[in-house]
């Protein structure tokens, strides 16, 4: 009679599996689980390196930034640009109102906000107004 000895082999839990020597294949590894597998996991990530940007990653990164930062001043520069536009003048015909006039010539206000603005320009206490009057429409 011959017995069969089996020996029971303990490995350490490694990133990749261990392969057997004769034949190639991976031997089977014991995974933690439960309290374990946390402890495992931050220790696994405490011994990782910090990710490093390679040489064109940087220029990636550099090239979108400068994008961003572009668009960001050519958008402030067009909102600067039509907020200091010149004020004009106008010369009130028969039949218009302050409401109307401030409706047409202020059309990214609502009409009581352009009421206000022109009366502010133009140092008027009431909407009334008479034909012939000269106003000054504020630059938008």
């Amino acid at each position: 009679m011959s017995a069969i000895v089996l020996e029971v082999v303990r490995q350490p839990h490694t990133e990749e599996p261990a392969r057997s020597q004769a034949t190639g294949r991976p031997r089977l590894v014991l995974v933690p689980t439960g309290p374990d597998a946390a402890r495992a996991a931050r220790t696994a990530r405490a011994t990782q390196p910090p990710m490093r940007l390679t040489r064109f990653g940087r220029l990636v990164v550099a090239l979108l930034v400068a994008a961003v930062v572009s668009v960001l001043g050519v958008g402030l520069a067009g909102q600067l640009a039509s907020a200091t536009g010149e004020p004009r003048t106008i010369t009130v015909r028969s039949g218009q109102t302050l409401s109307g006039i401030a409706a047409r010539e202020l059309p990214e206000l609502t009409t009581s906000e352009g009421v206000v603005e022109l009366q502010i320009a133009n140092g008027l206490s009431t909407t009334a107004i008479h034909s012939g009057q000269q106003l000054v429409i504020p630059g938008r």
